[in-house]
């Protein structure tokens, strides 16, 4: 057997066809109660990237087939040491050293741009949940990554939803909540909440558990908040967005965000949800989330199910999607590899 490895970007047309059959395939098996895996995201990632996101491909052959390929992002504007990787291998070539040829074949690209750890993520069953390959996980570790942080997926099943206890959770949470009020919008963040926004997305790094995830804060302001709604907008993401107001100060205090893709109007994404630490303890988080799901639903009424990532040590946030009626699905691994 004979395996090559090359370097494309988005003008190499053939490779990105390959590289997008081989991602379509592994999802099918890999992750089969997810949306399919969608052409018009894979393609953005070439055209529209996220800002301050250098992106390395690499596609494996084996034999001359298509058989794997590997995405590295490098971020440019924060984190200039660190990268994260997505290695995929067609589900009927595995276990034929593909996925160690590009293993092998990523790490030297990223010392030789100056990177001294790189992140990736497996999926692994729960004990009650639905089967998933080890594979992943053996891997990871084969390579002399660590576990860095415990991740839990959980959905939200739009029709076993208790509308009554939400009802119910809403009204108790609404008297802490005095001086505030929400404001929704979709698409792009109107100008007069935008800074509000950049600081909060801002603290995703600070506020949410990394575990040992080595990543410092990333920088976000208002340029970078419009390039990521440029990336969103090129890869079809349908989102909606609900920020509660501080009445007295002006300023949007939290905000999370849910969104559509563009290959299942059936699935939508539980995005971001920060509040601002000096505003905790109001109830904004449930509140938003649950108002967000509304918002959310008059406009998609076809989505059936949301699901969401939590760090399992989040107990916060996993007490308020668990209220909303999120349930453990299968359980994801950021893995650090150390340079």
């Amino acid at each position: 057997m004979s395996i090559t490895i090359t370097s494309f970007d988005g003008t190499d047309r053939v490779a990105v066809d390959e590289a997008y059959r081989v991602g379509v395939a592994a999802s099918e098996v890999d992750l089969p109660d997810l949306p399919p895996f969608c052409r018009r995201r894979f393609d953005a990632q070439f055209h529209t990237p996220a800002p301050g996101t250098r992106s390395l491909w690499a596609l494996a052959r084996l034999d001359g087939v298509p058989a794997g390929y590997l995405q590295l992002d490098l971020p440019q504007l924060d984190n200039p040491e660190n990268a994260t990787a997505e290695l995929t291998v067609h589900p009927e070539l595995r276990r034929r050293g593909v996925g160690r040829a590009l293993h092998e074949y990523g790490v030297r690209l990223l010392r030789e741009h100056g990177r001294k750890r790189v992140v990736a993520v497996t999926v692994s069953a729960l004990p009650d949940g639905p089967a998933r390959s080890v594979a992943g996980d053996a891997f990871a570790a084969s390579t002399g990554a660590q576990p860095a942080l415990a991740e839990v997926r959980r959905r939200l099943e739009i029709a076993d939803i208790d509308r009554v206890a939400l009802r119910a959770a809403l009204a108790e949470a609404q008297p802490r909540a005095e001086g505030y009020r929400s404001v929704c919008w979709q698409g792009n963040t109107p100008q007069e909440y935008v800074a509000d926004v950049a600081y909060l997305d801002g603290r995703l790094m600070m506020d949410a558990p990394l575990g040992d995830v080595q990543w410092e804060p990333e920088q976000v302001d208002a340029e970078r908040i419009r390039g990521n709604e440029r990336a969103l907008d090129a890869k079809g993401r349908r989102r909606y967005h609900l920020g509660m107001l501080h009445e007295e100060s002006g300023r949007l205090v939290a905000w999370t965000l849910l969104d559509v893709g563009a290959s299942a109007d059936w699935h939508a994404y539980q995005q971001i949800t920060l509040v601002d630490p000096a505003h905790r303890g109001h109830r904004l988080g449930l509140i938003a989330k649950a108002e967000n799901l509304h918002h959310l639903l008059t406009h998609e009424p076809a989505v059936r199910v949301i699901d969401t990532w939590n760090a399992a040590s989040n107990s916060y946030m996993v007490a308020i999607n668990e209220q909303l009626g999120f349930r453990p699905v299968d359980a994801w691994t950021d893995w650090q590899l150390t340079l």
